[in-house]
């Protein structure tokens, strides 16, 4: 390996943040379909999450929002459904909630494109849309997420860092390909990498799914040779936990650098152990309250102004109100700052005994 971890954990120091951070079910029972269109009284938003391998679902943003929802309409409630990576059952969930009578729907999509119908279906039965995380095709309202190419920027800015030298060899892990988010990381990725580094590889990791990830990593080591990779611009941290199994499946120290993004614990845990270097924090507060303040708003038949701060553009209108959040790199050196300061871990979640030699050296305890 042509760069080792010590080195990579001081040049990735010297990247930059990015941006300042700001401060599984199924569907159940009737729903409140009680409240008048545009009353302030209470109403059920239906909230619908992709998968289950990915942990901040069900960690953060379902109660997050849960959380915010409650405080903005304590007579709302919210029916949640989890779709385990499966497109037809997102859209059988979707359609439970349309009959069942729900004034919102917020969705985060398995297929962006394979969901558009059931978004017009919402459309035409009068139920505003959110698209939370990743933009679906289709007459969608509103929008919560992150700029998916700044996101590939700060990854790969970190990588080169990390890695200090010239001309590094590197693998792209890239999401699933039915992802629009996908394209986005990587073009952005591109954008830094370009003149920078030869790309030896380039997988998609169908349903953003580690075992996939897994699968594509041994693939590339196999034909490059273990000692020929020199850093992977893993999409997220599922994938970096997948690509972490397989360097170490195949023997490789130390490990390249590791790219990341959601701050999911086990990475910060993989930071503080050398195992990846950088995840990207996106604020799940954040988030979850953006989207959870315009569903409410939809669903009281207001207006979005004053919540909405950017317009994104999808195969239906160039003109969705959306909440573009605030990221930020995270690396070992800048965890308390990150993702305790203001983030969603405490130290003692973080520095369980396993870790708590790493947080000591991280300067995390004393």
């Amino acid at each position: 390996m042509k760069s080792s971890l010590g080195r990579a954990a001081v040049a990735v120091t010297a990247v930059s943040m990015a941006a300042v951070l700001a401060a599984c079910g199924t569907a159940r029972g009737p729903l409140n379909t009680s409240a008048p269109a545009g009353g302030g009284g209470g109403f059920t938003i239906g909230l619908l999450f992709p998968d289950t391998h990915t942990a901040r679902w069900a960690t953060s943003d379902k109660p997050l929002m849960e959380q915010k929802i409650k405080q903005l309409c304590h007579d709302c409630t919210v029916h949640y459904a989890n779709a385990s990576a499966d497109v037809a059952t997102q859209q059988q969930q979707i359609d439970s909630m349309i009959a069942n009578g729900v004034r919102v729907l917020v969705i985060d999509p398995v297929d962006n494109k394979a969901l558009r119908a059931s978004v017009i279906r919402a459309h035409d039965a009068h139920i505003p849309v959110v698209s939370y995380d990743r933009l679906v095709q289709g007459p969608v309202s509103a929008y919560s997420s992150y700029d998916s190419r700044q996101i590939g920027r700060i990854q790969a800015e970190a990588l080169l860092a990390a890695i200090g030298r010239k001309d590094p060899q590197i693998v792209m892990m890239n999401g699933d390909p039915t992802d629009p988010n996908t394209g986005a990381l990587k073009d952005g990725a591109l954008s830094v990498l370009k003149g920078r580094a030869s790309i030896d590889a380039t997988y998609y990791t169908g349903g953003w799914i580690p075992e996939n990830a897994f699968n594509n990593m041994s693939a590339a080591i196999a034909e490059l040779g273990p000692n020929r990779i020199d850093g992977v611009v893993s999409a997220n941290d599922g994938l970096a936990s997948g690509v972490v199994d397989a360097l170490k499946a195949a023997d490789v120290t130390p490990l390249p650098p590791i790219t990341g993004q959601d701050a999911d614990l086990a990475a910060v845990q993989r930071l503080l152990t050398g195992e990846q270097t950088v995840t990207v924090y996106k604020s799940f507060v954040s988030e979850a309250k953006a989207a959870a303040e315009m569903a409410v708003a939809l669903g009281r038949g207001q207006t979005l102004h004053g919540i909405a701060n950017a317009r994104v553009s999808n195969d239906t209108s160039n003109d969705i109100p959306a909440v573009l959040g605030t990221l930020a790199p995270v690396t070992v050196h800048t965890i308390r700052q990150t993702v305790v300061d203001h983030g969603p871990y405490t130290v003692s979640q973080i520095c369980t005994p396993q870790y708590r030699a790493a947080c000591q050296k991280a300067g995390l305890i004393g």
